[in-house]
Order: structure tokens, then sequence, then C-alpha cells
């Protein structure tokens, strides 16, 4: 025993006492990165994911349950789910002028100091958030007890099979397998959300280990090589250029250092997404399509369309852009109008160029001004009135809208790289993204 190293004997002390040996997380040439190399907020983080599994697991489960509650009543009184949520909602009361007053003058600099018409809407909705919340919680409530229905398992059991019942409704059982298949999309996307947030720990943490290791190895401190290949490179001075600098000293380490995380994660789902018939930025022919579903009246769209773009530029004839529609009307007014104008821009070859004015005026997308844009690119006018009319142009938008939620596409922008959903919109994770698909 005296040959062991004290390491070694602490290892063996930890097994004996019950304790979990560090889990290996990632390897690169001379690193050897496990859990205990996390800090003590990365350990939490990792540690955590089991628990957000399982909360993640039982919110679904109570809402699949509840999707089933409002079908077997819609279906007992002849009308929709979707009167039926209507119906439920309209007897939540609207907020005071009062109310409305108090909470605008208190958020009135968070709002861009716009008119009180303007926001009215927006505060509204918040207002009614939380009451109408309580009124779905209370029909549910009430729908248990007239349907019948009964938790019998539990979703996080660790020997789960897909025949456990988890409830019954009525005389009809309800299986772990009948719950995977409806809640798959939006599990594994949850799923993908929680391993990535803690991705970020990670990466964070091995990066600062690869450059202490590249420091020593130039003979400098790590703040002198940080300076070195990002603050001394800087010209603009912007986020942006910051961003790109750290990311290239990122992959630069990576490269060297071959990195390879090996901890487990669930394999990225993969959605077959049309693009047939659609615009086609870049070579039509490109090993990676990037699908873009997109609101011209969504200010995230706008801020993300640029930095996609100037990203796939750094991949020339490898990748193409392809923009599907995906209007949220509830909120943005001119959405729906401005998606028909773009498709109807298409038909006469300015796709591209039409979407760019519609990022940049965003506060000015009425009828008049999409014609306006019309004008100004160019295209003849009869025709392009012609091409955005409803009827002309809204089977293919919600075709678009119906395949995106399909997907799992909530809000926009949503972003997938050859059908795997990119979560975090940034040059960085793009960059990402199109490199794992390029070597597929």
């Amino acid at each position: 025993m005296r040959n062991i190293s004290l390491l070694f004997i602490v290892f063996l002390s930890a097994i004996a006492a019950g304790a979990q040996p560090p889990e290996r997380l990632a390897t690169a040439k001379g690193l050897n990165f496990t859990t205990a190399e996390l800090s003590p907020r990365g350990q939490a983080a990792y540690a955590a994911i089991p628990k957000q599994i399982a909360e993640i697991r039982s919110a679904l489960l109570s809402e699949y349950l509840a999707d089933l509650l409002f079908e077997a009543e819609a279906k007992a009184r002849n009308i929709s789910v979707e009167a039926l949520r209507t119906e439920t909602l309209k007897k939540v009361a609207d907020p005071s002028a009062a109310e409305i007053q108090q909470i605008y003058d208190a958020n009135r600099a968070a709002l861009g100091n716009r008119p009180l018409d303007e926001v009215r809407q927006t505060i509204i909705d918040f207002l009614r958030r939380e009451p109408e919340q309580k009124a779905m919680q209370e029909l549910v409530t009430a729908l248990q007890k007239k349907h019948q229905l009964t938790k019998t398992g539990d979703v996080n059991t660790s020997s789960i099979a897909v025949s456990n019942v988890l409830a019954r409704l009525g005389t009809r059982t309800i299986t772990n397998a009948d719950f995977e298949k409806a809640v798959k999309t939006r599990l594994d996307d949850s799923l993908a959300h929680v391993y990535d947030d803690f991705q970020l720990f990670l990466e964070d943490e091995l990066l600062s280990s690869l450059i202490n290791v590249e420091a020593k190895e130039r003979n400098m401190d790590a703040s002198s090589l940080i300076a070195a290949e990002i603050t001394n490179k800087m010209r603009e001075f912007s986020d942006e250029e910051r961003i790109d600098l750290e990311d290239k000293l990122r992959r630069t380490l990576y490269k060297k250092y071959d990195v390879r995380f090996v901890y487990k994660r669930p394999a990225p789902v993969k959605f077959d997404i049309s693009t047939t018939g659609k615009p086609v930025l870049g070579n039509e022919n490109a090993k990676v399509t990037v699908v873009m579903f997109s609101d011209f009246q969504c200010p995230a769209c706008a801020r993300t369309h640029p930095v996609l773009k100037r990203v796939l530029k750094e991949y020339g004839d490898n990748v193409k852009l392809v923009v599907r529609d995906f209007p949220l009307e509830n909120i943005h007014e001119n959405a729906l109008s401005a998606a028909r104008a773009a498709n109807a821009a298409a038909k006469q070859g300015k796709y591209w160029e039409f979407i760019e004015l519609l990022y940049s005026n965003q506060d000015a997308l009425d009828a008049a001004s999409l014609k306006r844009y019309a004008e100004q690119l160019g295209l003849d006018l009869k025709q392009f009135e012609t091409d955005a009319l409803p009827q002309t142009r809204d089977a293919e938008i919600r075709k678009d809208q119906a395949d995106g939620m399909s997907f799992g596409v909530g809000g926009t922008p949503t972003i997938f790289v050859n059908g795997v959903k990119v979560h975090r919109l940034s040059a960085p994770a793009f960059r990402d993204a199109i490199e794992a698909a390029l070597l597929q």
C-alpha cells in the first residue's frame, strides 16, 4: 500500500463511503476534465440536472393530463377545445384603468417611454396572465372530478417502463408510452435547454483551464494571453467584435488541444424540415441548411438575422439559409401582412432585399409602408398587391406555422441547422451547430 498515491487512497475511501467517483466530462491533450474540476457553481449546476429533468417531466405530465381533460369536456359539450379555453378566459375581467395606469407609470422607462395607448394591450396581457392561469387551473380541478381523473404512477420512477400506467381517465388508462409519445417534442426541447445551460458552465471553465495551459506554454500569465488574443486585437470595441475574438480563441484552443466532450446527454432530435419552394440565400446545393422561423415584426428576429447572415458568410458555399413564416399575430398586428408582402416580393425575385427593409423598419409595417418598400425595390406594384392578397398567400403561411408547431416552435426566432434546433441565438452557437452538421 505504500506505493499507492494519496489521491488513489482518497478515491478508494470515497467508494467505500458510498460516494460516486468524479465523472469525466471532457478530454483534451494534457487534461482530463471531471466533475471534480468544476467550480462549486458548476458542480451545483451538474448535480441539479436530474432534479430539473424530474420537474420537467412532472410539469409535462400535468399539461398532458389537462389537455386530455379539455378534450373530454369539449367532446361532452360538442364544442372545440379552443372554444372551451376561450369561454374560460372570457370570465376573467380586464384590469381597471387605474391598474393599467399604475403599471404604466411604474414601468414607463422599460416600455421605451411609448405612449400609453401603444402599450395598453401589453399591460393588459401582463395583468391578465395570473388570473387567467388561476381560472384555467380551477377548470382543470373541476374537470378532474367530473371526468374521474386519478394519477396512479410516478412519471419519474427510475425503472419506469413504457407499459407503466400513470393515470386513469374514467375507464381509460394513460401509460408512460402514451405520455412519452404526446410530449416527445416538448420533452426533447426542454432537456436540450437543461443540458445546453450546463454546457455553458462547462465550456467557460474548460476554456479557463486551457488558457492557463496555453499561457504556461507561451511563458506568460493568463491575463497577458487574453490581452494578446482578444483585447489588443479589438478595433471597433463592440460586443460583436469581442464575442467573435473570444470564440476564435476558444476554437483555436479546442483544436490545438483536441477537446472532446464525453459526458452523457441526450442525442439532439433531428426534424425533416421542408424548404421546397422557399427562397434560398446561398448555394442551393449546400451541405448545411439553416432554417429560421421568423416574424418580421419581431425585434429579436431583426437582431438575429444579420448575425446569422454574417456567420453563414464565413462558410461560403457550404451553407444556405431559408426563412419560414411564423407570424405571432396575437402580439404583432402587422406580422401576417408583412409575411404576405415578403412572399409576394419573392415572386418577383426580391425576397431577401424586401425582408431587409422589413427588419429595418419594424415600426412601419402598415399597408402603405409595405407598398412603399415594393416601390423602392422597383417591383411591379399591381402584381405585388395581387400576390400579397390573403387568399393568395395565407395557405403557405399557415402551412409554415403548422409545421413549425410540429417541430416545437413556440416563438421567434427559432433556428434549425440541418433539422437540429439551436437553443442559443449567438454567433458562437451558430458556428458550433454548422460545424457539427459539416462533420456528419
